[in-house]
């Protein structure tokens, strides 16, 4: 088994995966390099189960021959030696992992460098500020994410404490808190790329940015984005640092501009869809880093699937556009917008994110947590935010920084996480205690408004409307005229068959059968959303065929019964993809715990300092409860969504948790838990037994190792 490969090594995969063999980041350099033979900078990429085989038995063996096998043939390319005291060979390390977690790992530049090494760079480059510039980020970074108060001399020493860092990152707990909020599986890994550095901090012809294809807050065709002069890349996105809009690209390094406007034109119609690329230019030179579909507003997204699909000229269909973007038509995002004749502003900020979003003042993540634990709506203000605060970005109703960028990891991760965002307010200052804007102090606690469309902070709850974004009509539409299945409740979109619309088949109700074992009609009828009448006549025709029998007034399968329904639980296996379907129960095993505790809280609590029944006399306490369990709701349709896109029976489960979750919530008890209901914990239940029947495993092995 290989290890590593060159960026542009000839792996004759798909897409897909390439992803799972060397994570998305090095995937996307392999298609820049190979496939479109953009301006990248050469280098290799360390495979997933390279992190894999670490974090489960240290370092693997034969990888360090691997290495420097791979590395001599950049070092060949280059005209420069890592290690060379003349002209150094220097390089970034970073993480990329199968499915995008942008910001949440380690990365690690100007790997390479030691003081005679250092001395060398000052000489090649005739600037002794800057080599001494990218010596000194390289420790501090060295220090920081390797943890080690010395940095070794021998960069080779360097470089495997830096790939040992970033394997390690992948179970960090930002990463962890990230994956939990998306859905992403622990066990995929993450593949380490091993990259040429390009330097933007040479001077006033150098710098770097990150770009977006089309505005990645409302959708709009325009490039979008961050650069900085004379800097490296995590200045940008650190948001740290003061940046400037792209523009100011065309009027001092024009040229440089086209060609990036060029690219950029060609990345999204490659990928068709929206593109976000990081970019260095060192001495007017343009340098491609990276290249990844970009995270989008709900908002954006809708106009994005629109716009591509009207465009004569771009390669993407309405089929296309519905099906990427069938989750959020579901419950099609709303737009956020204040009334006119409200107070002025405290402050005016970037539009990072847009919705208006009211909440409690908190300044730390933890804080976040706490209060939406305790069912308050906050909002998170930090000077800037950094990866390790996303657990408390995920509980806030909106994120308020006072420095940082469009492109910024606030920015970023508010805009994927649909969580109205304001950055680079900078005349907000933060303290312990609460905030100050242009001298007005207010407590944590006190409430504010910020419209992540407008920039705009202000004091006080603003009242405003919501109204549904204008493209989900458009793509509603064009479900129905293709047939494509939207079920939102007031509004139907014709099926592409009878299963689930009422009318059940006998697959259906053998799946069922596998899944819920001995059952009665009622249930049956419920978990296949039909009626004992419509069910009664297929149990019937499958008692007949000798794969169903009745026992004690109920219904089981046959032996020759289960036979065929793990045959067809097979097929959608193979339909969706066996790794597929591995990795979206280890997705699910997160929310899992998170609605058993829930369904627990709503069970038994706590009075006294001891456990007791909950008798449900409480109503503010069961409140909280059913808040809680109509968040974690919210994650798991996003998170399921995917899924039903590719395997639609699926998406029965979104209909019946709705259904429990809108009857729980209207006062009925019995649809949180009740066994003799359909149940949300009862739905959530056979939705974890298909998970498991369809990674092709058996739930005594999940529970005999603690995951089920």
């Amino acid at each position: 088994m290989s290890y590593v490969y060159d960026f542009d090594h000839p792996h004759g995969l798909a897409l897909p995966e390439l992803k799972a063999l060397l994570g998305g980041k090095a995937a996307n350099l392999v298609v820049m390099t190979g496939e479109l033979g953009l301006p990248v900078p050469p280098g290799f990429t360390i495979t997933t189960a390279a992190c894999n085989a670490y974090l489960s038995g240290g370092w693997p063996e034969g990888l360090d021959a691997e290495l420097r096998t791979h590395m001599h043939r950049v070092e060949e390319l280059m005209g420069r030696r890592l290690g060379d005291p003349s002209d150094p060979l220097l390089v970034s390390v970073r993480s990329g992992a199968p499915v995008s977690m942008p910001g949440m790992m380690d990365t690690i530049l100007n790997l390479g460098l030691n003081d005679a090494t250092e001395a060398g760079l000052a000489a090649a480059a005739a600037d002794p500020a800057f080599a001494a510039d990218c010596h000194r980020r390289f420790r501090a970074m060295y220090r920081e994410i390797v943890g080690e108060a010395t940095v070794p001399d021998d960069p080779w020493q360097q470089l495997r404490g830096a790939m040992e860092a970033v394997f390690r990152s992948w179970n960090g707990e930002r990463a962890r808190a990230y994956r939990r909020h998306e859905g992403i599986s622990d066990d995929l890994g993450t593949g380490v790329t091993v990259q040429t550095m390009v330097f933007g901090n040479r001077g006033a012809d150098s710098g770097t940015g990150v770009l977006f294809t089309r505005n990645p807050s409302t959708g709009e065709p325009t490039l979008y984005g961050d650069f900085m002069f004379d800097a490296q890349g995590e200045d940008v996105v650190a948001g740290t640092h003061e940046t400037q809009p792209l523009t100011v690209l065309d009027e001092r390094l024009p040229a440089a501009a086209r060609e990036l406007r060029r690219y950029a034109d060609l990345l999204e119609r490659h990928y068709a869809d929206l593109c976000d690329i990081e970019f260095t230019i060192e001495r007017g030179k343009l340098w491609l880093l990276q290249v990844r579909v970009g995270k989008r507003s709900p908002q954006a997204a809708l106009r994005i699937a629109v716009d591509m699909a009207e465009s004569s000229d771009f390669p993407h269909s309405r089929e296309e556009a519905v099906r990427r973007v069938a989750h959020l038509l579901v419950h099609p995002p709303l737009i956020s917008s204040r009334r006119g004749d409200g107070p002025p502003p405290l402050t005016v900020g970037l539009p990072a994110s847009p919705g208006v979003a009211s909440g409690e003042i908190v300044t730390t993540p933890e804080a976040a947590e706490a209060a939406a634990e305790a069912g308050r709506t906050v909002i998170l203000v930090r000077p800037e935010t950094s990866p390790d605060d996303v657990h408390g970005m995920a509980r806030a109703a909106g994120v308020l920084t006072a420095r940082g960028g469009l492109a910024s990891h606030a920015a970023v991760v508010a805009r994927g996480w649909g969580i109205p965002a304001v950055v680079g307010a900078s005349a907000v200052q933060v303290g312990e205690a609460g905030i100050a804007i242009d001298g007005r102090r207010l407590a944590t606690g006190e409430v504010i408004t910020i419209d992540g469309g407008t920039g705009e902070v202000f004091a006080g709850e603003v009242s405003g409307s919501r109204t549904m974004v204008p493209e989900a009509a458009t793509l509603l539409g064009w479900a129905r005229e293709l047939g494509i299945v939207i079920d939102r409740g007031d509004e139907e979109v014709p099926p592409e068959s009878s299963a689930g619309n009422g009318e059940p088949t006998a697959e259906e109700v053998l799946r069922a059968l596998l899944l819920k074992g001995m059952v009665t009609p009622d249930p049956l009828a419920g978990a296949i959303s039909s009626t004992p009448e419509q069910v009664r006549p297929l149990v019937d025709e499958l008692v007949a065929d000798g794969l169903v029998e009745h026992a004690a007034g109920a219904f089981r399968l046959t032996g020759a019964g289960k036979l065929k329904a793990l045959d067809l639980f097979a097929a959608d296996r193979d339909r969706l993809g066996a790794e597929r379907a591995g990795a979206a129960l280890g997705a699910f095993l997160p929310l899992d715990h998170r609605i058993k505790d829930t369904v627990t809280a709503w069970q038994l609590r706590d009075v006294d300092g001891e456990q007791a029944i909950n008798d449900h006399a409480d109503a503010a306490y069961d409140a909280v409860v059913l808040e809680r369990l109509a968040a974690i709701h919210s994650e798991a349709l996003a998170w399921l969504a995917p899924l039903a896109a590719s395997l639609s029976r699926l998406d029965e489960y979104r209909a019946r948790l709705q259904r429990a979750l809108d009857l729980a919530r209207g006062g009925d008890q019995r649809f949180v838990a009740s066994p003799r209901v359909d149940s949300y914990h009862t739905v959530w239940f056979e939705l974890h037994e298909d998970l498991i029947r369809l990674a092709g495993r058996r739930r005594s092995d999940e529970t005999a190792a603690g995951r089920a």
